[in-house]
């Protein structure tokens, strides 16, 4: 039974947050079975991350025993964002390259989170197991920090994403890119400053100021796909009026 409750309290805040960006996809929402979908491969995301890590690690690019400033910098961008990050994003274009649903540029900020959100579910329940003990105070803290910021990670790749694919064409190399670098180095200066906090008192407060900063962006990066997607309704609804 608390072996239940553990995988509840992991997976239900990636729960709410996914039901929440659902939500906000009010002109034409996702099939169920492609949220569900794109939830999957999140968990799938998380092995291949995991699998990439530890060839980071047998490469000597970062340390599980990082006591300096320098190595939790290490550890955060080579331990954790890049190959999460990179594990997330392939899985992106995998869910969306020939998806006929994708078809909004707030599609890809919902997807995206899916991915994510799953990966962070994933990551949770091993988390939650691996400190049993005290998994009630672990799965309280991940709910407030871990899972959000891959939820916030999610939206800024799935906005650039959205514009690489349906926007600007000329832009699309661009975008891209910002769709793979922008959530590398969200996550790495996030997981960063939360460690170097160990050591450094004082770099707490650079860790809530980034995370209120990420709220931020994350809901400019949301009202602007919304606003893109109801111009581009209307622009389609005026147009066949005239025709």
């Amino acid at each position: 039974m608390e072996l239940i409750l553990l995988i509840l309290a992991a997976v239900i805040p990636a729960g709410v947050l996914l039901y929440f960006i659902y939500r906000k996809d009010k002109y034409k929402q996702e099939p169920v079975e492609q949220l569900l979908k794109g939830f999957g491969y999140g968990f799938v995301s998380a092995l291949a991350a995991t699998l990439l890590a530890a060839l980071l690690l047998l490469m000597g690019l970062y340390s599980e025993e990082a006591e300096s400033v320098g190595g939790f910098i290490c550890t955060s961008l080579f331990g954790a964002a890049i190959p999460e990050e990179l594990a997330k994003f392939f899985f992106l274009w995998l869910l969306l390259r020939n998806n006929k649903y994708f078809d909004e540029f707030f599609d890809g900020i919902v997807y995206a989170a899916c991915i994510g959100l799953g990966f962070a579910s994933f990551e949770n329940i091993f988390y939650l197991i691996e400190n049993y003990e005290d998994w009630v105070a672990t799965g309280i803290a991940r709910a407030f920090v871990s899972i959000p910021g891959h939820f916030m990670f999610a939206v800024t790749m799935g906005f650039y994403y959205s514009k690489a694919i349906l926007g600007d064409q000329s832009q699309k190399k661009k975008n891209l890119t910002l769709a793979i670098v922008m959530p590398i180095l969200l996550h790495a200066a996030f997981d960063a400053t939360l460690l170097v906090s160990q050591i450094l008192a004082g770099s707490i407060a650079l860790f809530y100021l980034l995370f209120f900063l990420l709220i931020r962006k994350s809901k400019r990066h949301v009202k602007e796909h919304l606003e893109t997607d109801e111009q581009m309704m209307n622009a389609n609804a005026h147009s066949t009026i005239e025709n």
